[in-house]
């Protein structure tokens, strides 16, 4: 997707490739910025901006059900008020994403609802067996979707991914949170590595296969991404994946974890 400042004759890329990772720059927020081409690449845009906040909504929602839920099996209060309040951060950001869908003229139940049965599955197919494990999954999921959107950001207007990029700055990032507290726990269990290291490579796995098939499936099988070469922005998810794996291959370290 190109941008092109209106009134200037050149076009320029709002970022690099889908593969491509920001370098933790802001882009300042500027209405002069506007799909170039016809109002049918605008409506384009439009349709793309859907999907992009449909999932995210849909994925804050599922988060904000599942640890509030998972709360209760907390080993202790202290845990339990921490991820009830990381709960409603989730929440809170789920009402920031629908706020804006509604301020695109959007449904944020219709955009949402493609990716229900995509989202539920994956859940589905990765349940935590203990309050640990679980633990873990909000820890690795949370880290990777901040990873892809950060490299979906890259292809969007500066309004639009100064909102993308915003959801995640907190004074207290969920990930910080979250790997302290399973630091304690392997600190004070120690048999509990071998067991969550197993099921962070599960995690992850998982995780890039549901990134790939919204790609895949809905921006450029969906027609979202026009005049691209499907084989062109597969070999871009291969080399966005390689950059999510080492990520998160890094954070394993952090937690004395194998990836």
């Amino acid at each position: 997707m190109h941008w092109r400042r209106r009134g200037a004759r050149t076009t320029a890329r709002a970022g690099g490739t889908l593969g491509s990772m920001t370098n933790g720059t802001r882009t300042e927020p500027d209405s002069a910025y506007a799909p170039a081409g016809s109002l049918g690449d605008a409506e384009i845009y439009r349709r793309f901006l859907a999907d992009l906040f449909g999932v995210m909504a849909y994925g804050e929602l599922s988060a904000f059900e599942r640890m509030s839920s998972d709360a209760r099996f907390s080993p202790t209060l202290h845990d339990r008020t921490v991820l009830g309040r990381l709960a409603v951060r989730e929440y809170a950001h789920f009402e920031r994403v629908t706020e804006h869908l509604v301020k695109l003229g959007l449904d944020p139940e219709t955009a949402m609802r493609p990716f229900q049965p995509s989202v539920d599955a994956f859940h589905d197919r990765t349940r935590p067996a203990d309050w640990f494990e679980s633990l873990m999954k909000f820890y690795v999921t949370d880290a990777i979707s901040d990873d892809f959107y950060q490299s979906v950001a890259a292809r969007l207007d500066p309004a639009t991914a100064e909102l993308v990029l915003g959801l995640k700055e907190e004074t207290e990032p969920a990930g910080e949170v979250l790997e302290a507290r399973l630091q304690q726990a392997l600190a004070d269990d120690p048999r509990l590595a071998s067991r969550l290291a197993l099921w962070g490579r599960r995690l992850v796995g998982e995780a890039l296969t549901q990134a790939h098939r919204v790609v895949l499936e809905r921006f450029i099988g969906g027609g979202l991404l026009p005049g691209t070469v499907q084989g062109m922005y597969e070999a871009e998810l291969k080399t966005l994946s390689a950059e999510l794996t080492r990520n998160h291959s890094r954070r394993m370290s952090r937690l004395g974890l194998t990836a």
